[in-house]
């Protein structure tokens, strides 16, 4: 590190636990961020910010009016823009360090396999069972520690998914079957601060992950009522019967 890097990490370095050598750790890591809507906003900036060296953004989607109520990522300025452009313009604003690769598109087959095998971790930004799956059961295989999200209406969702511990749970562990149906934020609606909340946890797991520094949620489900601001973090245990990590996967 460089005295700039000194300065601008300053706050982070002087955590007991974290030091030069946690930020070193970050700033030769690579992320993977799949989704750069409500969940990735957050995610995207705040591991800019944080000192992740290279960020790998994918997103397949445009920026929408309907988008800035909370994918603060974005602005006006962004309107019909690729998201990932949108996204990573903002990064390096935030910091010119960071490296930057982007997919306008939706990483599916042996792109997403690829992509993932890239990946110190995987963060999910997306919002719909099937791209879930698939993320996860690529995670699995690059034993790549997979960081999920989820937010709708007033309520959240976070959890790690580490295939390099051993008997932990996979996504599928905790949503076995799924359908997209009436799942999305169009249908049912989210408070835009949620998604900040989320995602911001997601960052945090994120860097935990990276770092080794503090325990991450592997092995439990954190979820939150933010109606009535109630917080639950509940164990989950590996399936045997997952048909993605289980005895007989």
């Amino acid at each position: 590190m460089n005295d700039e890097d000194l300065l601008r990490y300053s706050r982070q370095i002087m955590l007991p636990d974290f030091d030069i050598a946690g930020q070193e750790k970050l700033l030769e890591s690579k992320a993977l961020i799949i989704g750069l809507g409500g969940l990735g906003s957050p995610i995207v900036m705040y591991l800019a910010a944080a000192g992740v060296g290279h960020l790998m953004i994918a997103d397949d989607d445009h920026v929408d009016l309907s988008n800035l109520q909370r994918q603060i990522v974005h602005d006006n300025d962004s309107l019909n823009e690729p998201k990932v452009t949108s996204a990573a313009r903002r990064v390096k604003a935030l910091n010119p360090n960071t490296v930057i690769t982007t997919y306008a598109k939706r990483l599916t087959g042996a792109a997403l396999e690829q992509a993932v095998s890239e990946a110190d971790v995987v963060i999910d930004g997306t919002d719909n069972f099937s791209s879930r799956y698939d993320l996860n059961r690529a995670c699995f295989e690059a034993r790549t520690p997979l960081v999920s999200g989820a937010a709708i209406r007033m309520e959240g969702q976070v959890a790690v998914f580490d295939p390099t511990v051993e008997d932990a749970p996979c996504y599928q562990c905790l949503y076995s079957d799924g359908t997209d149906e009436a799942l999305n934020c169009a249908e049912n609606g989210v408070a835009a601060p949620l998604v900040g909340i989320v995602g911001s946890i997601q960052a945090m797991e994120a860097m935990k992950v990276l770092t080794g520094v503090g325990e991450t949620l592997t092995g439990y489900v954190l979820y939150l009522d933010a109606k009535r601001m109630d917080w639950r973090k509940l164990r989950l245990p590996k399936n045997p019967n997952c048909p993605t990590c289980g005895d007989r996967a």
